[in-house]
């Protein structure tokens, strides 16, 4: 079966229904690059552009309801924001959203030791970007896109997110 996130038909996002002002939680006015917000709205005009740009990410992955209709401002966002997503596609488990807009992945995998002819559990943690249209948990198990570098030690956004319902640890042991 194909993943929730798995887009089957490739089209167009479907644009928001009417303009709403952006979220304004920062000093500095926040607007979308793409948009200019103060344009003259034409009266018997056919086609209405959208106060609103979100682009198709690519590589089978659906854009989020949220990002199309929402109101937040995030340029590290891959869906409304200025960030292209190549080279791997990584899933893991959410063990830490105490930063803003940053979560901890942690990825479990098993690594093979020669001379005992045995596996040894292994980890990594990593840091990625997560975008306000996911309502993100500890716990939950997120799918996670390479970037460019987008601060010191994050490197890679969130495109789709899985909620769970089962409380597990944050260091059980869990393959993808």
């Amino acid at each position: 079966s194909t993943p929730s996130f798995i887009n089957n038909h490739p089209t167009m996002p479907r644009l928001a229904k009417e303009y709403k002002e952006c979220d304004q939680n920062e000093k500095a006015y926040q607007s979308q690059d793409a948009i200019f917000v103060a344009r003259k709205r034409n009266v018997n005009a056919k086609k209405v552009k959208a106060m609103r740009w979100v682009k198709n990410v690519g590589l089978g992955i659906k854009t989020p309801d949220a990002a199309i209709e929402g109101t937040y401002v995030d340029k590290k966002c891959p869906f409304t924001g200025n960030v292209s997503i190549r080279g791997k596609i990584l899933k893991g488990l959410v063990i830490s959203t105490k930063m803003k807009r940053t979560v901890v992945v942690r990825r479990d995998y098993l690594h093979y030791i020669k001379k005992y002819r045995r596996f040894e559990k292994r980890h990594k943690n990593i840091h990625a970007h997560c975008s306000p249209c996911f309502g993100v948990k500890e716990g939950d198990i997120v799918t996670i896109g390479q970037c460019r570098p987008l601060a010191k030690t994050v490197k890679f956004n969130v495109v789709a997110h899985e909620a769970q319902r089962a409380k597990t640890g944050k260091k059980t042991f869990r393959m993808f």
